[in-house]
C-alpha cells in the first residue's frame, strides 16, 4: 500500500502558501502529494538477515556488545568497525530534527549545516484533526532525519495530556486517547517509510513534569489500558514502530525502564513488539534489572559515557556470572534486526531525503494554517476588512516571539521562522501601516520557585507588572490606529520540559494589558500563542474576536496572517478542554496532581472532556471546540443497520451543509455512550471522525467507520476486553459539547 497519500484540500492550502504576497517564488511543490488515503499501516521489522545477525553477534566480544548498549556519545552508540556496524545515530525531533550538539554535551557542535525545518508543534498537529496531515509531519521530518544521517528519531511524544498545567503540552497531542492514535500510526508511518525509526515516547504514564525522575505513578489497570496505553499498543500494532522510549518515571513500584510488566509483559509478550527500548537519558538504574526486563540500550548524560549502567558494570555482571551473556545477545540481535530493517549496515537503497527545503516549509505552512482555532468572532470581525483600514497597531511581545529554539528541551535551529508580525507585513497591503508596540516584557524573578501549594514546580517565577513606557505605548498605537490585534499567550521559555506550571493565569501582566487595549480600541483583536489552556475567560468575555494558535513552524506567521486575512478560512479544533478553573480539571479537581513520591490517578477513566461531560463541568471551551468564517450544519444521521455483531463495524453517514458564503472545512465528531452499562463509563467517547470540506451553499455526505471492537471496556476480572451488549447511542457534533444529533444502535 502507498501511504503517501493526502487530503486535496490539503494541497490547495499549500498552494496558497506559495501564491500569496510577497512570499519566496518556486517551482517546488510540498513533499507529498497525492489522493486521499483512507487507512495507514507501517511496515514490520524485517527477520530476513537473522542468520547474518547470528553470525555477527557470534563474532563479538562482550565489550563490543555491551558498546552497542549505551551511549558512546551522547546521541549514538559504539560502531564496530571490524565487523562493518555503524554507530547507532539518534536525533531529538518533536518540532524537527534538532541541531548537532558537542559529542559529550549539550552545548550546540556549531556546525553550519544542520539547520532544518521547524515544524508545528503536537498541539498544533492534533488541532487540525487531520490524520493525513500528521502522515505529511512524519513523512516530511522523516526526510530531514535521514539528510542529516540519523536512525532514530526521538519522537513522536504522544502521553495524554492530564492536566492543563503540564510542561510539556505542547509536545504532546491530545487529552482523547482514539484522537491520540489516530494521529499516532500515519506520523510513525510517514517517518519510517523513510530508513528511520520512530522511538515512540514516553513509556508510559509520564503524564507530569513535576517529580518525573522519581515519582511512582498509580493507575488502576482499567484506566491504564482505556486511557493511557491505546495510542502505544496502536504504534506497535498498527504502525510497526521500530523502537520505545522508558520513561523516568517509576509505574506501580519499578522505574519503567526496569520495569518488567509494562516492557516485557505488555509491550512484548502481549503486543508483539519487536523492535528496540531505548531509555530516556539517565532514566535507568539498576544493570540486570534494567536488562531482564526490557531495556535495550541505555542513553544519558551526567557521568563518563563507561561509567553507564550498561557499560563497565554489564560486562562486569556477565563476567561475574550475574547476567547471563544470552541477555546480552538478546539486546544485541534486536538492535542489528533493526538496524537492518533501516539499511543503516550496507546503506544499499537507503533512502537520502532532504532538509530545510522550501517543499518542507510548505508541509509546515499547511500544517499550520489547518491548526488555528477560531474561539470567538462577534459581529464577524474576523477576517479581517482591509478596506478602509489605513492603519493597524501590533501589540504584544509574541508578534516577535521566536519559539523555534527556546526553553528546556529540543528545539530546531531553522533559516525560516515567520514571526506573527511579520506574517502580516507579508500579506497586508502595502497601503496599510503597522503601528507596532511591544506592550509587556518578557520577565521571570531570578529568587524565586513556582509552587503549586507547597510542591515546588522548578520554573521560574514570571513578574507580572507592565512596565509604564511600554503600557503608555500600546495604548497609543491602539488609539491612532483604525484597529488592533494583541498577540498574547506564552512561549517556549515558559511552557517547557523539566517544569509544570504553577497556575493558569496568563503571564507578564497580558490580561491587564489587553483589558487597556480594548478600552481604547474596541476593534481589537486578541490572538492567543501557546501550547496549552490558561485562564482566558476575562479576555474572551471583554473581545470580539479571539484566535488560539501554536507554537507553530517556520512558516506560523504566514499561516496565522492567512487565516486574520481570510486567505484561509479556519478549522482547528481544540484537542484538549480549556476549563473555567484550574480546579474543575479532573487531576486537580481531585487533588491528584502532582503527588509527592507517589501520584494515584484517582479520576480514573474520567480524564479531560470525560470528567467535564459526565460531572456536568462547564468548561470554557470545550475539546473538539472550533467556529468557522461559515456555518456549517449536521443532518441526516444514520447507520447502515441498527443491529450489529461483535466483529461488525458501524458505518456512520451523515450530511454537512455549508449555509454560508465561504468555502471552509467542518470536522464530524463521533462520540458513543452506553447507557444502563454495568461498569462506570463516560458521558460519552470519541470514537471516530472526519474533516470535511465543503463548498459554500453546498452538502456533501460523509461516513465514519467505527469498528464494534472499538466500543470495548477493559474487563479487569478477564484481562481482556469486552463489549458489553444491548443498546448504544450514536452521537454527532462538532465540539463534545455541541451535539447535534443522536441515533440508536444494538449490539448482540
Amino acid at each position: 500500500m502507498n501511504n503517501k497519500l493526502i487530503y486535496s484540500s490539503v494541497m490547495a492550502v499549500a498552494m496558497v502558501f506559495t501564491s500569496c504576497k510577497n512570499e519566496q517564488k518556486t517551482e517546488e511543490t510540498a513533499s507529498v502529494q497525492v489522493e486521499k488515503s483512507k487507512a495507514y499501516q507501517g511496515t514490520p521489522i524485517s527477520k530476513e538477515f537473522d542468520s547474518k545477525i547470528d553470525s555477527l553477534v557470534s563474532a563479538m566480544t562482550l565489550e563490543e556488545k555491551a558498546g552497542m548498549l549505551h551511549g558512546s556519545t551522547m546521541f549514538a552508540t559504539a560502531a564496530v568497525e571490524r565487523l562493518g556496524i555503524p554507530e547507532l545515530t539518534m536525533a531529538d525531533g518533536p518540532l524537527g530534527v534538532r541541531e548537532e550538539i558537542s559529542l559529550d554535551s549539550w552545548a550546540p557542535a556549531g556546525w553550519d549545516n544542520d539547520f532544518a525545518t521547524y515544524y508545528p508543534a503536537a498541539g498544533g498537529v492534533a488541532a487540525t484533526w487531520n490524520t493525513d496531515l500528521a502522515y505529511v509531519f512524519g513523512n516530511s521530518v522523516g526526510e530531514e532525519t535521514i539528510a542529516r544521517d540519523k536512525d532514530v528519531l526521538l519522537s513522536p511524544a504522544i502521553n495524554i495530556i492530564r492536566t492543563p498545567l503540564g510542561g510539556r503540552t505542547y509536545e504532546y497531542f491530545t487529552e482523547d486517547p482514539f484522537l491520540n492514535k489516530k494521529l499516532t500510526v500515519p506520523f510513525i508511518v510517514g517517518l519510517q517509510e523513510n530508513d528511520v525509526a520512530a522511538c515512540v515516547k514516553h513509556f508510559a504514564a509520564n503524564n507530569q513534569e513535576t517529580h518525573r525522575d522519581f515519582v511512582d505513578v498509580q493507575i488502576d489497570e482499567r484506566t491504564l489500558r482505556e486511557i493511557y496505553l491505546p495510542a502505544f499498543k496502536a504504534a506497535v500494532e498498527e504502525a510497526h514502530a521500530y523502537s520505545f522510549m522508558g520513561a523516568y518515571n517509576k509505574f506501580r513500584g519499578d522505574y519503567l525502564c526496569e520495569n518488567d510488566y509494562m516492557l516485557n509483559q505488555v509491550l512484548r509478550n502481549e503486543w508483539g513488539f519487536e523492535g528496540i527500548v531505548i531509555s530516556d537519558w539517565a532514566a535507568v538504574h539498576d544493570t540486570k534489572k534494567a536488562l531482564e526486563s526490557g531495556t535495550d540500550i541505555e542513553m544519558g548524560t551526567p557521568k563518563p559515557f563507561n561509567e553507564f549502567y550498561f557499560a563497565d558494570a554489564l560486562i562486569q555482571a556477565v563476567k561475574d556470572g550475574k547476567i547471563d551473556e544470552k541477555q546480552v545477545d538478546k539486546s544485541v540481535k534486536r538492535i542489528l534486526r533493526m538496524m537492518y530493517t533501516l539499511k543503516s549496515v550496507d546503506d544499499k537503497g537507503r533512502a537520502k531525503g532532504s532538509i530545510s527545503t522550501e517543499a518542507h516549509f510548505q508541509d509546515a505552512y499547511a500544517i499550520a494554517a489547518e491548526s488555528v482555532v477560531l474561539l470567538k468572532n462577534e459581529n464577524n470581525l474576523l477576517p479581517l476588512k482591509t478596506e478602509g483600514v489605513k492603519s493597524i497597531a501590533v501589540i504584544g511581545n509574541n508578534a516577535k516571539k521566536k519559539n523555534a529554539l527556546g526553553g528546556f528541551g529540543a528545539g530546531v535551529k531553522t533559516k525560516r521562522e515567520v514571526t506573527p508580525l511579520e506574517g502580516l507585513q507579508n500579506r497586508l497591503p502595502s497601503d496599510i501601516t503597522i503601528n507596532y508596540a511591544e506592550g509587556y516584557l518578557e520577565r521571570y524573578s531570578n529568587n524565586e520557585k513556582a509552587k503549586l501549594g507547597d510542591i515546588t514546580l522548578n520554573g521560574p517565577v514570571t513578574i507580572n507588572e507592565l512596565d509604564p513606557k511600554m503600557l503608555e505605548e500600546a495604548l497609543e498605537a491602539a488609539k491612532n490606529s483604525d484597529m488592533a490585534i494583541v498577540f498574547a499567550g506564552s512561549n517556549r521559555d515558559y511552557e517547557t520540559e523539566a517544569s509544570d506550571r504553577a497556575t493558569l493565569a496568563l503571564p507578564f501582566g497580558q490580561e491587564e494589558l489587553i483589558e487597556k487595549v480594548l478600552a481604547v480600541n474596541p476593534n481589537t483583536i486578541v490572538v492567543f500563542i501557546a501550547g496549552a489552556p490558561f485562564d482566558i475567560k476575562k479576555v474572551a468575555d471583554q473581545s470580539k474576536a479571539v484566535i488560539w494558535s501554536w507554537f507553530n513552524g517556520s512558516e506560523g506567521g504566514n499561516a496565522l496572517a492567512d487565516v486574520i486575512l481570510g486567505t484561509v478560512n479556519p478549522s482547528g479544533k481544540l484537542p484538549w478542554t480549556m476549563p473555567l478553573r484550574l480546579e474543575d480539571s479532573p487531576a486537580h479537581a481531585t487533588n491528584s496532581f502532582p503527588g509527592d513520591q507517589t501520584v494515584s490517578y484517582d479520576e480514573g477513566i474520567l480524564v479531560g472532556y470525560r470528567w467535564f461531560d459526565t460531572k456536568n463541568v462547564e468548561p470554557l471551551y470545550p475539546f473538539g471546540y472550533g467556529l468557522s468564517y461559515t456555518n456549517f450544519s449536521l443532518s441526516n444521521l444514520k447507520t447502515d443497520k441498527s443491529d450489529y455483531g461483535l466483529n461488525d463495524t458501524i458505518t456512520v453517514e451523515v450530511s454537512v451543509e455549508n449555509t454560508g458564503v465561504v468555502s471552509g472545512k467542518e470536522v464530524v465528531q463521533v462520540y458513543v455512550s452506553k447507557p444502563e452499562s454495568k461498569v462506570e463509563r463516560a458521558a460519552q467517547e470519541l470514537k471516530g471522525f472526519s474533516k470535511v470540506e465543503v463548498d459554500a451553499g453546498s452538502t456533501k455526505n460523509t461516513t465514519v467507520e467505527i469498528p464494534v471492537k472499538e466500543l470495548a471496556f477493559y474487563n479487569v476480572d478477564t484481562k481482556s476486553w469486552e463489549v458489553e451488549k444491548g443498546a448504544y447511542t450514536i452521537q454527532v457534533g462538532n465540539s463534545s459539547r455541541n451535539i447535534l444529533s443522536k441515533v440508536q444502535i444494538t449490539i448482540k
